[in-house]
């Protein structure tokens, strides 16, 4: 499966994901001259409408979501041409045969299938697709999250689509991939000495992963209650994130070798019982407050009703390994947080000792590695302070590295881009394996398990803060302090 693909079939074509994010994204990897040569998009949604009227609203979404300075009426002349509009819905199979029918002759040209659907509809979309015959050895099908709910759920939705396709077929998105900074992860330790030996638990004392966002609910109400943030953050984004920090070194940049040494940290998590839930994990759901400045409403009041779900979660994870035994591994994420951001702190252990003696003001090193908004790296080293004193008096200072500033000439790539590139390529390393998704789900289930065995709620905290207090007291009881 090395041709790329010259058809494009997208599923959820009239949802805010496709409007915002993927025909943004083709129309940039046209202009890039990216698209394979007679690219067509067949774009699909449940609303009956005609090939210009959809045109029309794939143009509106180009003006709105794309800069204006970069966006051009005549490349978007060109990706109208490139687009039909073929209502479909799962389980009608006049529908999926009239989809056949727009596809006539293309099928040896190379085939890839977006599902920007609920999950549930993923498994019966592959049987119609199967049932018109659009499913043949050059045809690929791409998943966008969530896989499931559970371990359980997962392996359904993965049999469902392994049924039809080989697992060299099956694209599991997660966006986070896509992002610059954190395929940058890979060429900071692998392409630079001065990190990889340090990179273990002799040198580093913890790590921290947050991934704070500052919205609510935003529409997402019959999906995000009963879901919560462990499901629908820690599952997939700060997981893949970790498996990336935490990985031995690939044997080589494929899918294969990358993918094996990130299952591997996912399945040397260590699970969590009743009794480690309650000293290892934070619930928390925000109340009303204010962020940036507005001040906005509890999740309650969003859902017009009480509700357990979590908003904000903190957890102490372990990685039962050789390279990162003893390392505790701090990972936060949660909504009506101060700031949009996510970001990695590597922090490295101090000195084994100090030749400037109590006044020197020696701290560990830290990096700082910030994946959004803005793009950058930072080591924060120990540095002697100017003056005549004797007594050598130390200061730590930034080592910044703004990849916005070392690139300014290069334009911000939105992250699906790059995953719509490789899908059309048939490259699988930023997507993520069914193994790879089933070992996620595992560590999951057992602090969902731990969580109602033990009864543990989630507690208030006021949106525009870092959660409860409980998460400060989670990581102060070890002698550290949350990143901010």
């Amino acid at each position: 499966m090395t041709e790329p693909s010259a058809t494009l079939i997208l599923f959820g074509a009239t949802g805010d994901l496709a409007s915002r994010m993927l025909f943004p994204s083709l129309y940039n990897l046209l202009a890039d001259g990216l698209l394979p040569n007679d690219f067509l998009i067949v774009a699909s949604g449940r609303t009956d409408m005609t090939d210009d009227a959809f045109r029309d609203d794939v143009c509106t979404a180009l003006r709105k979501f794309l800069s204006a300075d970069h966006y051009d009426a005549k490349i978007a002349k060109q990706l109208r041409a490139m687009i039909l509009y073929q209502p479909v819905e799962a389980g009608n199979a006049k529908q999926f045969k009239a989809l056949a029918a727009r596809l006539d002759g293309r099928m040896e040209m190379g085939v890839s299938v977006y599902l920007s659907t609920p999950p549930s509809l993923f498994a019966p979309t592959a049987q119609g697709l199967a049932d018109a015959g659009l499913i043949g050895p050059k045809t690929r099908i791409a998943m966008e999250k969530p896989i499931g709910k559970d371990l359980a759920s997962s392996k359904d939705v993965n049999d469902g689509i392994g049924a039809l396709f080989a697992e060299e077929q099956i694209f599991r998105v997660d966006h986070y991939l896509g992002k610059e900074t954190v395929q940058n992860l890979l060429a900071l330790r692998f392409g630079n000495m001065l990190f990889e030996p340090l990179w273990n638990a002799a040198a580093i004392d913890h790590v921290q992963i947050t991934v704070g966002e500052t919205v609510g609910l935003e529409g997402r109400v019959s999906y995000y209650d009963g879901v919560g943030a462990l499901r629908d953050m820690v599952q997939n984004h700060v997981l893949q994130i970790l498996s990336i920090i935490a990985m031995e070194p690939p044997a080589r940049l494929d899918p294969t070798a990358v993918r094996d040494e990130k299952v591997k940290v996912l399945r040397s998590l260590r699970p969590m019982s009743a009794e480690d839930v309650k000293n290892c994990s934070v619930r928390g759901q925000y109340t009303p407050g204010a962020v940036q400045g507005q001040i906005v409403t509890g999740y309650a009041d969003e859902l017009g009703r009480p509700s357990d779900t979590e908003t904000f979660v903190a957890l102490k994870a372990h990685i039962d390994n050789w390279r990162w035994q003893g390392v505790p591994f701090y990972l936060r994420t949660g909504k009506r947080m101060p700031s949009r951001q996510s970001e990695i702190m590597i922090q490295f252990k101090p000195v084994r000792h100090s030749i400037f003696g109590r006044a020197g003001g020696l701290e560990p090193n830290t990096l700082i590695i910030r994946l959004q908004p803005e793009e950058n790296i930072r080591l924060l080293i120990m540095s002697k302070r100017p003056g005549l004193e004797r007594q050598v008096q130390l200061e730590e200072v930034s080592l910044d590295v703004s990849l916005t500033a070392a690139f300014a000439g290069q334009r911000r790539r939105i992250a699906y881009e790059r995953l719509l590139l490789d899908l059309l390529a048939g490259d699988q390393t930023l997507f993520v394996r069914r193994d790879e998704v089933e070992a996620q789900w595992a560590w999951i289930d057992s602090i969902i398990d731990g969580w109602k065995e033990a009864g543990v709620k989630p507690v208030s905290y006021a949106s525009g803060n870092w959660g409860p207090s409980s998460a400060i007291a989670l990581i102060e009881r070890d002698g550290a302090s949350w990143h901010d």
